[in-house]
């Protein structure tokens, strides 16, 4: 067995695919129709396909898990972020833990939950 990535629901592939592209400089493998895959194996698939599925309903913002990356010029980061998504919902702004390491806590566009952290 071989785990391939990590897959979350969104609304529009298209629109996903723009946002984690300008944010995450993530790129395109492969389009199938409401299911993408990315570089950095992160799949995308649309929620009519998943709710068909799954029989069930999306949870959005749900906080069960997050997507994490870590960025040395996190202010760069932010500053970019407020910049070409200024409707972003976070979680919490810009923070220092008490470890020193520096985190953003936000939603993507279809409530998954992202965290940024300066690098451990």
């Amino acid at each position: 067995m071989k785990y391939k990535g990590t897959l979350i629901v969104v609304k529009d592939c298209n629109r996903a695919l723009k946002f984690y592209s300008d944010m995450f400089g993530f790129q395109l493998l492969q389009d199938n129709d409401g299911n993408m895959e990315l570089t950095n194996n992160l799949y995308l698939q649309e929620s009519g396909y998943w709710e068909q599925f799954m029989k069930r309903s999306i949870i959005s913002n749900s906080n069960q898990s997050e997507l994490y990356f870590e960025e040395p010029d996190i202010e760069k980061f932010v500053e970019r972020l407020d910049m070409l998504y200024p409707e972003t919902e976070y979680v919490n702004r810009l923070m220092t833990h008490s470890w020193g390491q520096k985190v953003v806590r936000f939603y993507d566009p279809d409530g998954n939950l992202i965290e940024v952290g300066t690098p451990v």
